[in-house]
Formats: C-alpha cells, sequence, structure tokens
C-alpha cells in the first residue's frame, strides 16, 4: 500500500506525461488492477526464486530507477524553494523504507511461498484498519462511531476469512502470522511517515526507501537462501519485469497521480475494492480455489474499510 503523503510534488509532471482527458474512472480501473494483481505477480516469479533473494533484487532496481526519474516528478518541488532533504529526513525515510519494503514485503513474500496470494491480499487490505486503531492516540486523529462501526466490520470479516481457511486446511498458521507480522510492520512504517514528515520529493523519497529496504535484505538473502535455487524461467522474468515496472513504478505512480485529481481520503478508498480483486486475480493468474466463506468475508472487510476512509459529511 503507498504511503499517505502530499500529491503537490508530482502533479506538474503527472499533467505533462498523463493528459487531463483521460477519464479518471479507467486510471482508477488501471491502478486497481496493478495494485491487487501484485501479489498474484509475485507468487508467479516465487516459483522459480527464493523470496528474499528477489525481492533485494526487486527493491534495488526499482529504487535506482525511480531515483532516475526523481529529477523529472520531483523537480517543480525544489523550483518551488522548499526545504532541502537533510541528514534527518535521509535517517526517517531509511527506517521507514525498512519497515514498508524489508520487514513487511519480505514476511509476506516468505508467506507466499506457502500461502495462497488471495489470502494474503485480503489480510493485507486490512491496513487501514489497523492504522485506524492507532492514528488517533498517536496523531490526534478523532475517531468517530462510523469508523468504530467500520473496523468492527473488518475484524468480522478478517475472523470470517481466518476460519474459512484454517479450519477447512487452506492456509497455514505459520503463514498467517508472518502476514500479520508484515501488515504491523506497513502500520507501523505508514504512521511513522505521517508522524515525522519527513521531507523531499515523492519519487525521491520512495527511491530512498527502495534502496535502503533492499541494502538491508542482501546479506539476510545471501545468508539465509542459495543463489543456486534461482532458475531463469519465463514466469521469473514476466513476474520480476511486472513488479518491478508495473507496481513499483507504474502502481505508484498511478497512485500519485490520483491524488492529484482527487483528495487523499478519496483516494484511499479505493482499497477496499483490493480484497474481491485479490481473490480474483489469485483465481485467473494462479488458479487458486476461492472457498464461498472467502466472498462473506470479503463483504464486511470492504465496507468496513470504506467506512473507516471515507470522509466525514462536508469535506472536499
Amino acid at each position: 500500500m503507498p504511503p499517505a503523503s502530499s500529491a503537490s510534488a508530482p502533479a506538474a509532471a503527472a499533467r505533462r506525461l498523463m493528459p487531463r482527458h483521460v477519464p479518471l474512472p479507467l486510471l482508477v480501473a488501471l491502478f486497481c488492477v496493478l495494485w491487487s494483481s501484485a501479489f498474484a505477480g509475485a507468487k508467479l516469479a516465487l516459483a522459480d526464486c527464493p523470496p528474499l533473494i528477489l525481492l533485494a533484487v526487486r527493491l534495488l532496481l526499482a529504487g535506482t530507477l525511480m531515483l532516475a526519474l526523481a529529477p523529472l516528478w520531483d523537480g517543480g518541488e525544489r523550483r518551488r524553494g522548499l526545504p532541502p532533504v537533510g541528514r534527518r529526513d535521509l535517517v526517517v525515510l531509511a527506517l521507514i523504507g525498512i519497515l514498508n519494503n524489508a520487514v513487511y514485503l519480505g514476511l509476506n513474500w516468505t508467506a507466499l511461498t506457502f500461502t495462497s496470494s488471495a489470502y494474503t491480499a485480503v489480510l493485507t487490505s486490512c491496513l487501514p484498519l489497523l492504522v485506524a486503531l492507532v492514528a488517533g492516540p498517536l496523531l490526534g486523529e478523532r475517531m468517530n462511531p462510523r469508523k468504530w462501526a467500520g473496523i468492527a466490520l473488518g475484524l468480522l470479516g478478517v475472523v470470517i476469512v481466518l476460519r474459512s481457511r484454517l479450519v477447512g486446511a487452506h492456509e497455514s498458521v505459520t503463514g498467517t502470522l508472518l502476514i500479520a507480522g508484515g501488515v504491523t510492520a506497513l502500520a507501523a512504517g505508514t504512521l511513522g511517515f505521517k508522524y515525522f514528515a519527513p521531507r523531499g520529493g515523492i519519487w525521491s523519497g520512495n527511491a530512498i526507501q527502495c534502496l535502503a529496504g533492499g541494502i538491508v535484505l542482501v546479506p539476510v538473502a545471501l545468508a539465509t537462501e542459495s543463489l543456486a535455487d534461482i532458475h531463469v524461467t519465463a514466469n521469473l522474468l514476466v513476474g520480476f519485469a511486472f513488479l518491478v515496472v508495473g507496481v513499483s513504478i507504474g502502481g505508484y505512480g498511478l497512485w500519485y497521480y490520483l491524488l492529484t485529481r482527487s483528495s487523499a481520503t478519496a483516494a484511499s478508498s479505493l482499497h477496499f475494492l483490493m480484497p474481491p480483486l485479490g481473490l480474483f486475480f489469485g483465481w485467473l493468474l494462479l488458479g487458486e480455489s476461492v472457498p464461498p466463506l472467502d466472498f462473506l468475508g470479503i463483504a464486511p472487510i470492504a465496507l468496513g474499510i470504506w467506512l473507516v476512509t471515507r470522509p466525514a459529511r462536508g469535506a472536499a
């Protein structure tokens, strides 16, 4: 899930590279397809490469490419005379990158080696619910009955999906714990980004986060996994290219462009579409089975996330 941040940095470049007449529903649909299919793309590539090696290479390559694109996308912010990135900002971005990329994705990708992509996508989509629980005391965000109801519905949906998958022996407890640890790390990174508010352009900031996560993962991957387990196949190449170009660059680029066309809260509400789309792509691309109780569980999850993220009445 992309970090919450201002849309001002890439606005000018986004308008130059993406014409204003492009229908917004088309952009929304493309973003949702890219983001919700990321787990299926990862699982496709993981069949021929150990998870931490694949993730480290992806983060280092994506970070390098985004760093090269940063002058184009973030140049407008520097021209407006905003403060440069300082040592504190670099440290904060690096720590957030370790949480969001090395820990979150490392645990999730490890879980993907023996859990389904659909199950991982459904549990990870609960991030807004976890963030909402902590945002009140940490960031001073007000909770109202509607948001509490959304959290309750989301947790109910998670319980239904967990019961369906675990009791039916579709998934493992170990995989579930890894996914839960990953989502917790992602929530900590998201809250840290909001709390510390590091300076810097969006693309350069994301590049720093990717590079920090990749650098931390390299020694761990080499110590725990073997390069001999890498098999260069069409699935590996296609899946890796999709993760780097489609998700890391295309998905993030569309996300920030959508923020220039709508409010951050409204854009965030797109994530309630991810559970059903995650199930769909797991079934379509990987042939994963979908127990009937999953459909019952994703309904309260989607409704709960929508209630938590939708703007208050009268808000822009």
